[in-house]
């Protein structure tokens, strides 16, 4: 079983971490091009064209399904995505998890790249799925850009300015953007407020590593024997995990599990 994750960049590594829970035995392939985030400022046509070329590059390796795991790409790319490669290969977009969010009760925020925050496509999720919820729509400029660099004081700075703009009442963060998920707890740290319930988070990792074995007919086998390959391609090309990558415990799960060949 092949399967293959696509991001601009690191995003990608918590949906990752996910599958290889779920199906230590999997061959995961992880394409990006790292050279060319952020894609959030970039037009729908570029990105589908870059989504397009490290799509392709993944699916020179025959994978099962291939997951979108961006935000950005999932709104711009994915029928162009999905008209290039099923029904050969399934295609599972990512879509941030307000539905969970809204049922859980009480006013919840979105944080998402400023490109996404108050989009339609993000006003369209929050009409179909959160009606009568009170929601806040948080953008954080930056963030993704420090979490891609690892830049550890830009991310601080970048979650400090986003939490300050989240309500105080909130119960709930969805994290609209893949990248986000990699730095969860510190975002949990800067919004949980003293004598409240603790903070809930909702990120979309779980669920698209668990849609894509439905969508191949498998079933999750966590105790399944490790030793499923790991490639990655930077712009097509085999490399390894770029350094970034392994300041995240996401990173350092994949390498220690399953080095890049």
């Amino acid at each position: 079983m092949k399967i293959a994750l696509m991001d601009s960049g690191i995003g990608l590594l918590a949906a990752t971490a996910a599958v290889r829970r779920l199906r230590p035995d999997a061959d995961l392939i992880l394409s990006s091009d790292p050279a060319s985030v952020p894609w959030g400022p970039r037009t729908p046509e570029d990105v589908t064209a870059r989504s397009l070329a490290i799509a392709e590059a993944a699916a020179r390796y025959g994978p099962d399904a291939l997951i979108v795991a961006c935000n950005t790409a999932s709104v711009h790319a994915l029928p162009a995505l999905r008209a290039r490669l099923e029904p050969g290969v399934p295609v599972i977009g990512t879509v941030p998890a307000i539905k969970p969010a809204a049922a859980g009760g009480g006013p919840f925020a979105i944080w998402a790249t400023p490109a996404t925050t108050g989009s339609p496509y993000q006003r369209g999720l929050i009409r179909e799925f959160a009606d009568g919820a009170t929601v806040t729509e948080v953008p954080c400029p930056g963030l993704a850009d420090a979490v891609e660099h690892a830049d550890q004081a830009a991310i601080d700075a970048a979650i400090a300015a986003a939490a300050a703009r989240t309500p105080d009442d909130v119960r709930a963060v969805v994290l609209g953007c893949t990248h986000y998920e990699l730095v969860a707890e510190r975002i949990r740290e800067a919004v949980q407020q003293p004598g409240r319930p603790p903070l809930v988070l909702h990120g979309s990792a779980g669920a698209v590593a668990a849609q894509a074995l439905r969508r191949i007919g498998e079933l999750p086998a966590p105790e399944a024997p490790a030793g499923g390959s790991l490639t990655v391609l930077l712009g097509g090309q085999e490399s390894g995990l770029p350094a970034p990558a392994l300041a995240y415990e996401e990173g350092m799960l994949l390498q220690a599990v399953s080095p890049a060949r």
